[in-house]
């Protein structure tokens, strides 16, 4: 039986030898509490203490209380209770008993007062952050076969990406299992442990590094309630947190849509969780339980106005062609000071932020030369490893505008350790986009956070200028290059 704290019997459940299968428990939703408001009663036929699968009961549907009821030649022997107990560092739980059956009154009499030291000593567990703060908590997960310090490099873009999406990190775990289960990742035993670990950190989600399928999303969401994402769905999110432009907009929810029409599946309880806050939020935001068809007749409204947007890009590029004005497109990195350097290049206020795609929407910005001449510099969107491919799709159409561009302004943040990776990354993405016979110029920024003799060596190596995108005095370089590869003197 499963019973709630008034003492109202809510189910009752028949079993077989093997054990009873617990019923879904959405009427009783878990939320932010730390505990259900529900006990378990159940018989053990043989007398046998708790075992192994009623402590991961316990803990995953982090119930009240799981109380067992020993039989003996058929009638009630004894009784055993355990509870969470989160002081009990090596197990996480504490077990009363096994009592007397006609004892048990003596035994566990103030059952209430036993449920609130319970509730009150796990909320107090939860360390590290504040109660009434209502940001999402997530524990990072990342289950690959790459070698370490690649994990552990993608592991700590992935936190900054939850930074970016305002989520508190409250624990990474990094697996590198022999194999890969197809179903969760990992072991069905290592996932139950990880959620778990997760809820008893005061975790709503999980997010993983590794791009999830439906099937295993949904394999992982069955297990638990916490809401479960992958590292494309935070992105998604993220890009839908900063998309203000009408064509930024349009784009994101062709791509949030792209992704979720899979994972509309059944009743849609998997994706339900992830209704509002990261991994349901977004321009056009609509409820995920809507059958498939309406989500493609959106998909197909979306892609008609972002053919639309298209057309009035291509007459906005005519003009600026039959003015023979050069174009200058800045690309580079996520948070490589991209919107930065344009502001001060052009003395203009595009919004800056530190932190990943601060920038979403592209800004155009008109910049003088010497002898009267004139350019037009715009900046793009960050790019990242791994984009996801419904949001490469989706932004296609924008990032094709480079194919315009006279010049290319490739900015790389020289003080970030993984600065080689960016390059490759990008490099990459333009090479996906066919522009990789594009003229580059190749700029570090943050010059002024590296040693000055290790900027003028990789300088040389990279063939590239340095600059401080923060103080136009070290500008000087830059525009000269620029001027050089635009108007090169004639000899």
């Amino acid at each position: 039986m499963l019973a709630d704290r008034s003492g109202n019997i809510s189910h009752v459940i028949v079993g077989d030898a093997k054990g009873i299968f617990i019923p879904d428990l959405s009427a009783y939703p878990l939320g932010r509490k730390v505990l259900r408001g529900l006990r378990l009663i159940h018989t053990h036929l043989k007398s046998e203490g708790i075992n192994r699968d009623d402590i991961t009961d316990l803990s995953l549907l982090r119930l009240d209380a799981l109380i067992v009821i020993g039989l003996k030649d058929g009638r009630p022997d004894s009784v055993t209770l355990a509870y969470l107990y989160p002081s009990n560092e090596d197990t996480g739980y504490e077990i009363k008993g096994p009592v007397p059956f006609h004892g048990m009154d003596r035994a566990f009499e103030d059952f209430g007062g036993l449920v609130s030291s319970i509730e009150n000593g796990l909320q107090s567990h939860r360390t590290g952050f504040d109660v009434k703060d209502k940001r999402e908590r997530a524990v990072l997960v990342s289950v690959t076969r790459r070698p370490r310090h690649e994990q552990e490099d993608s592991m700590e873009e992935l936190k900054e990406l939850a930074a970016a999406g305002d989520v508190i990190v409250l624990d990474t775990v990094l697996q590198r299992p022999k194999h890969i289960n197809p179903k969760y990742l990992m072991g069905e035993g290592k996932i139950k442990d990880l959620v778990i670990k997760a809820m008893n950190k005061g975790a709503t989600m999980l997010i993983f590094d590794q791009d999830l399928n439906p099937s295993q999303s949904k394999a992982i969401s069955d297990i638990t309630e916490l809401k479960v994402i992958d590292r494309s769905q935070l992105i998604l999110d993220i890009f839908a947190r900063r998309a203000h432009s009408r064509d930024g907009k349009v784009q994101v929810e062709l791509a949030q849509l792209r992704y979720r029409l899979p994972r509309l599946t059944g009743k849609g309880t998997a994706m339900s969780r992830l209704m509002g806050g990261i991994g349901g939020r977004g321009p056009g935001e609509m409820k995920l339980e809507v059958d498939r068809r309406r989500v493609r007749e959106r998909i197909t409204l979306l892609e008609k106005q972002l053919q639309s947007l298209s057309r009035a890009r291509q007459q906005r590029k005519a003009l600026r062609a039959a003015k023979g004005i050069p174009i200058i497109s800045i690309v580079g990195y996520t948070n490589a000071g991209k919107s930065t350097l344009l502001n001060n290049l052009t003395r203009s206020s595009t919004s800056v932020e530190d932190k990943m795609f601060a920038t979403l929407d592209t800004a155009s910005r008109r910049l003088r030369f010497p002898r009267e001449r004139d350019v037009i510099i715009t900046d793009t969107v960050g790019f990242i490893r791994d984009l996801p491919k419904d949001l490469f799709a989706a932004f296609r159409a924008t990032l094709e505008e480079l194919a315009d561009a006279d010049l290319l302004l490739h900015v790389v943040d020289i003080s970030n350790p993984r600065f080689e990776q960016h390059i490759k990354s990008v490099e990459k993405i333009l090479s996906d986009l066919g522009l990789s016979g594009k003229p580059v110029l190749l700029v570090f920024n943050k010059e002024d956070l590296v040693d000055k003799d290790q900027v003028r060596a990789l300088c040389s190596r990279f063939n590239a200028v340095s600059v401080s995108a923060r103080d136009p005095r070290t500008f000087h370089g830059l525009l000269k290059a620029i001027e050089e590869r635009l108007w090169p003197r004639k000899t």
